[in-house]
């Protein structure tokens, strides 16, 4: 490693971000020399390469069109960012990707080419090159694409570090930058009304709709939580998912990192879906037919006006919308402010809203723990 490389690297370290890095069909090189270099904890979280076109596939969550193109490298980066997120939440991440289409034993008919992304919080950028083809060996091919990858660490990030990339006549990188689409921002900014956090991080805005929903602000998420939705899983025969609602009815929102803290707790325990639904009138909206599991306190809280408009008409159209759509809600006992144990038969719950009530008996649920005291203890 010469010294122009070294120092690019070394102010990659010091640059202050987190980064998973992944990498398939070359681009091995270039991650060797980052972790070579002393300062290598401080930036790199993880390196992935999911070579196999199967691996690939479940990195990403789906089948790319092309295994090696600006898109594909770009989705890389975005999921490798994802990952980068709960792994150091409430800190500066980035996902680096790099897919490559390199010289081989197996004569190739497209172009050799390689496309490296980069993806902050602020933009995605893409760097793209052909390489002429049958004009160097596998590893010459490498070694371009190691040396374009680090020009592109550095320039992504701002740094002024450069190695030079021998690049034959007609060769040019292509670089292109673009606004970030993080997913996250765009529910916090409106521009999305539901996105789901798959068991490993991956944000997902097509997943399938659950079946049994937990809402809840989870500061922190505890064992009365995870409990309950496996006792709701045990009762209705499907698997639970957990919601978090950026825009409550009774609380400041949730800052998008804040989201972040609050989702890196989730990690391979169940989906969790965030949405901007203050109300069980507007989360059925996004969840028709779903069954809704709550605690007693919280359904006590679904039957005040206030939530709907301040009047009674108002609670009332919002309970027919909920029996249009089909929702249910299945409630757990839970001990109250004042230390009283509450449950749904403890509860004045008009005539005609019953049928959308059902209880869980405290003989099948109760952990008497919640966020509230948690936080008060710690």
């Amino acid at each position: 490693m010469d010294p122009q490389q070294r120092a690019l690297i070394s102010a990659f370290h010091a640059a202050g971000l987190r980064c998973v890095v992944a990498v398939t069909g070359g681009g091995t090189g270039a991650v060797s020399w980052l972790l070579s270099v002393p300062g290598g904890s401080r930036s790199i979280l993880e390196v992935i390469v999911p070579y196999d076109e199967g691996s690939l596939e479940e990195f990403l969550g789906q089948r790319p069109t092309s295994f090696c193109s600006p898109e594909t490298a770009r989705v890389m980066a975005r999921r490798a960012r994802e990952r980068a997120r709960w792994l150091a939440p409430g800190q500066a991440v980035a996902g680096i990707a790099g897919t490559a289409s390199l010289r081989s034993n197996r004569p190739k008919h497209g172009e050799h080419r390689f496309h490296i992304a980069i993806q902050t919080i602020q933009h995605v950028s893409i760097y793209s090159l052909i390489l002429t083809k049958e004009a160097r060996s596998r590893e010459e091919e490498e070694r371009v694409l190691d040396l374009v990858f680090l020009n592109a660490l550095a320039e992504s990030l701002d740094l002024v570090e450069r190695v030079d990339v021998p690049l034959l006549p007609g060769e040019a990188v292509h670089t292109e930058r673009h606004p970030s689409d993080d997913a996250l921002a765009a529910l916090e900014a409106g521009n999305l009304a539901v996105l789901c956090m798959e068991r490993d991080g991956r944000f997902c805005t097509e997943a399938p709709r659950p079946q049994v929903l937990l809402p809840g602000s989870f500061n922190p998420l505890h064992a009365g939580h995870i409990g309950l939705a496996e006792t709701a899983a045990e009762l209705t025969g499907f698997p639970s998912a957990f919601e978090l609602t950026i825009v409550n009815a009774d609380k400041p929102p949730l800052s998008a990192e804040e989201a972040r803290c609050r989702l890196a707790q989730f990690t391979w325990k169940a989906p969790v879906w965030l949405t901007r639904a203050p109300t069980f009138a507007a989360k059925a909206e996004l969840f028709p037919g779903v069954i809704f599991v709550i605690g007693a306190d919280t359904a006590e809280r679904i039957l005040q006006p206030r939530f709907y408009g301040g009047s009674e008409d108002d609670l009332d159209r919002a309970m027919s919308e909920l029996r249009r759509r089909n929702c249910q809600f299945l409630v757990a006992g839970r001990v109250n402010a004042e230390g009283k144990f509450i449950d749904l038969d403890s509860l004045n719950i008009p005539m005609q809203y019953r049928d959308l009530f059902t209880p869980i008996p405290a003989s099948r649920f109760r952990i008497d723990l919640s966020s509230t005291q948690l936080r008060g203890s710690g």
